[in-house]
């Protein structure tokens, strides 16, 4: 299902169809975001929210030229490395259509060392003109995706697509709004998969503040460094190795230091329930947690990471550890009282 930021329509119609049967109810705000609600079995209960992000990395049109080649404004964090050759979806007014996605090559020896810039790159969609490429419907403003087919690997425990960057966290998160379904807890559980993650966490910003959470866990992916040519020091996670409970991260401005006090229910939880965990500490790039934590008064928050190689290519993680995330998020749901405090103990 595509879904650039901005663009997030069907993902989202899809995710309300999915959480509707195990809800008290489900909407979606006027940002495009999905809000779901498990009520509490008691009143008073804390509002917490649960979030993962639908939207992907992805290109938008932005110009046809005579010849019927497109180009294009990345959205998110689209690298040039990723670019060569790239077999992507334009989703245009009349259906989708193939393209190819490359750049001229080098001319010089001095130039095949350098990396082309993001503006150097076009979409060939097989046209010799641009009154070609309009009657197939192309047009400034469709947005593309990468092709990239869902594959398993190994013993098919590991899988490979485009968009587990968060596809996985709004699964992570429907599927713990389901194992919550009929059971008797102390939260109003908020199940929100929102959108704009990748270009500033701007649908999780617009939701907190209209659910105003006592408390919020974000679900989404971090770095899996484990691969040849990176010291084990600076692996982040372990694919395979359990979901990870963030401690902080950092991107530019944003970022999070994640709630001390959320973060020690996340690992007493895991302990306790044999769920194995890893810790993570990202030194860059952050979630939707880093725009909910400061929202109104600002919202203590965690996170639970699925670890993922290849961030923003074609994608790579482990079924087990998601599987495990999902566990983790639920048995620390059912831990939540009603009395929930989260200041600091020395004031309390």
């Amino acid at each position: 299902v595509p879904g650039v930021s901005g663009y997030e329509r069907a993902v989202g119609a899809l995710a309300y169809r999915e959480l509707e049967p195990y809800v008290d109810r489900v909407e979606f705000d006027d940002f495009g975001n999905v809000i779901s609600l498990r009520e509490a079995s008691v009143e008073g209960g804390p509002r917490v929210m649960l979030a993962g992000h639908m939207d992907e990395i992805g290109l938008i049109v932005k110009h046809v030229d005579e010849k019927g080649f497109a180009y294009f404004q990345p959205v998110g964090g689209v690298s040039p490395r990723s670019l060569f050759s790239q077999p992507v979806k334009i989703h245009t007014g009349r259906g989708v259509i193939n393209g190819l996605v490359n750049c001229k090559p080098p001319d010089t020896p001095e130039e095949e060392k350098k990396m082309p810039e993001l503006r150097d790159f076009f979409i060939d969609v097989g046209v010799g003109s641009r009154e070609e490429a309009e009657r197939l419907g192309v047009k400034v403003g469709d947005q593309v995706t990468f092709e990239r087919p869902f594959a398993t690997l190994g013993d098919g425990s590991l899988v490979a697509s485009r968009a587990i960057d968060d596809r996985v966290g709004v699964c992570v998160v429907i599927e713990t709004m389901k194992q919550l379904a009929g059971e008797a807890i102390e939260a109003n559980v908020y199940g929100v998969p929102v959108v704009q993650e990748e270009v500033g966490c701007r649908g999780a910003q617009v939701a907190a503040y209209r659910i105003a959470p006592d408390m919020a866990i974000a679900v989404d992916v971090t770095s899996a460094l484990d691969i040849p040519g990176v010291p084990e020091r600076e692996h982040v996670t372990r694919i395979g190795a359990g979901p990870a409970i963030k401690i902080m991260d950092q991107v530019y401005f944003l970022g999070l230091i994640s709630n001390p006090r959320i973060r020690e229910l996340l690992v007493s939880t895991a302990e306790e329930e044999g769920i194995p965990y890893q810790m993570e500490i990202l030194g860059r790039g952050s979630t939707d947690a880093a725009t909910i934590h400061l929202t109104r008064e600002g919202v203590p928050s965690g996170v639970i990471s699925i670890p993922t190689r290849y961030i923003h290519s074609y994608e790579l993680i482990s079924v087990k550890d998601v599987v495990n995330a999902v566990k983790l998020l639920t048995a620390t749901i059912r831990r939540i009282p009603k009395d929930l405090s989260l200041k600091p103990r020395s004031i309390q």
